[in-house]
């Protein structure tokens, strides 16, 4: 979800807790914890398929835990943890092709693909989280001209909530297909993903500085049209938000200046912590910034595998407690040609509420021609906040007016938000935002006819 690591999410979610009235399941931000009455791991598709038959109530998913808003759990029902299906089903290096288990992580699965010089054709910008979970939210990542990652998703293998084994893609049950990308859990567990793949090839960096006016041109012509162009996100920094950091990396024949084929596991990544504490509560914070911590990071033209940029760690943003404050995404989505404008009053409204944001990532998508859930119904330039807020209820409450007020933005610029964030959103906001909904709700009416498959997201809006 950018280049220079200040972007994503933090460690990996927590387990389930035991209280008086329930299981606990948290999320990554610790924020919006949901009281299940059962939780299962299962490690095969028969697993799935027995804990949906002998469970008469509601049932929600979880993988890595990075939704941030009841996502993953729905009050009272059972919750079924994934992260135990994490296995290779088969890969193919000829054909680049590669079925795994749902609960398989990204960095897992690079571990298969690095030794055959291949590579995850679209994903996040941090490797952490569940191959299936971001089939569920139809992620997205830098990866010039991709789009979500729906685009790179072959087949997928669902049990429904009957317990019936379903293989959908875009010739077989194509309704489910499409529905269950981006379908949050609403139709089925998703329990098996087929992708398509891509070279692990030696990428070069650059690092250009463009005026908000001049950024769509740039990215137009440098980058959209450049066929060497892999990945590419733009820095926008507080407190003005007025000048786009562009940074591109670019296939290219130069050998590598840093040997590691992926990023090493298990580091501690107390620097990084330290930075990000200082910006954002030491008095210059921003000063600290733009003059040594943005410049330090985006010094050179480094060469990295694909791989290597691919396999960023998600434990360099995670704080030392989540106690009294936490760090936490937003996404915002707008057609290209309202790029000036929508970042203008993004940044008049959280000047506005005092939010206090680290940094926003600008990245591009074109037009989705396969979710029913779709976020980038025409060509797309997107948003995501990096902020630190506080978890006091009053701290919650102050984060929900500027969230509805930058969502109204966004609607007002013919653009939506994400949907794996806080659930800030009116039902008349997420309306307005997803008009397509009412085609989802056509598809959960074939494919889960009693509704079971659920969670406070859908709780909520459906």
């Amino acid at each position: 979800m950018a280049a220079a690591g200040l972007v994503g999410a933090g460690a990996a979610g927590q387990r389930p807790a035991h209280s008086a009235s329930g299981l606990l399941v948290e999320n990554v931000t610790r924020l919006y914890p949901v009281r299940v009455a059962k939780v299962v791991a299962p490690a095969s598709v028969q697993d799935v398929v027995q804990a949906l038959q002998h469970w008469p109530g509601p049932v929600a998913i979880g993988g890595a835990r990075y939704s941030m808003g009841g996502q993953i759990g729905v009050e009272g029902g059972l919750h079924i943890d994934m992260r135990a299906m994490n296995a290779l089903v088969w890969l193919d290096a000829k054909a680049r092709t590669v079925r795994v288990q749902a609960g398989m992580c990204w960095r897992d699965l690079q571990d298969h693909l690095d030794p055959h010089d291949l590579a995850v054709r679209t994903m996040q910008s941090y490797a952490n989280f569940t191959v299936g979970g971001s089939v569920s939210v139809n992620v997205h990542g830098r990866y010039v001209g991709h789009g979500p990652i729906g685009a790179s998703v072959r087949a997928l293998q669902i049990v429904l909530a009957s317990g019936e084994v379903r293989e959908a893609c875009r010739q077989q049950h194509p309704d489910l297909f499409r529905a269950a990308l981006g379908g949050y859990g609403g139709l089925g567990v998703v329990t098996e993903v087929e992708l398509d793949l891509d070279a692990n090839t030696p990428m070069e960096r650059s690092v250009v500085h463009a005026a908000l006016d001049d950024y769509p041109g740039f990215f137009a012509a440098k980058v959209r049209r450049n066929p060497q162009a892999v990945m590419h996100n733009a820095d926008l920094l507080p407190p003005l938000f007025d000048r786009a950091t562009a940074v591109t990396w670019s296939s290219t024949d130069k050998p590598v200046t840093v040997p590691e084929r992926l990023v090493p596991r298990g580091q501690g990544y107390g620097l990084d912590k330290t930075v990000i504490w200082a910006m954002t509560e030491l008095p210059g914070g921003h000063q600290l910034q733009h003059k040594v911590v943005r410049p330090a990071l985006l010094r050179g033209q480094p060469v990295v595998w694909r791989n290597r940029e691919a396999s960023l760690d998600a434990a360099s943003l995670e704080p030392a407690s989540r106690a009294q404050s936490t760090y936490v995404l937003q996404e915002y989505f707008a057609p290209v040609a309202q790029f000036a404008a929508f970042t203008r009053g993004l940044a008049r409204v959280l000047q506005q509420h005092g939010a206090q944001v680290l940094n926003i990532s600008v990245r591009h998508a074109p037009p989705d021609p396969d979710a029913v859930m779709a976020w980038a119904r025409e060509e797309v330039f997107s948003w995501v906040l990096y902020y630190k807020q506080g978890t006091s209820p009053e701290a919650q409450a102050a984060v929900g007016r500027w969230t509805r007020a930058l969502i109204d933005l966004a609607l007002s610029h013919g653009g939506t938000y994400y949907l794996p964030y806080q659930r800030h959103a009116t039902p008349a906001q997420f309306a307005a935002a997803y008009p397509q909904a009412d085609r989802f709700r056509a598809a959960k009416a074939v494919w889960d006819p009693q509704g079971r498959m659920t969670n406070m997201l859908w709780k909520q809006y459906l």
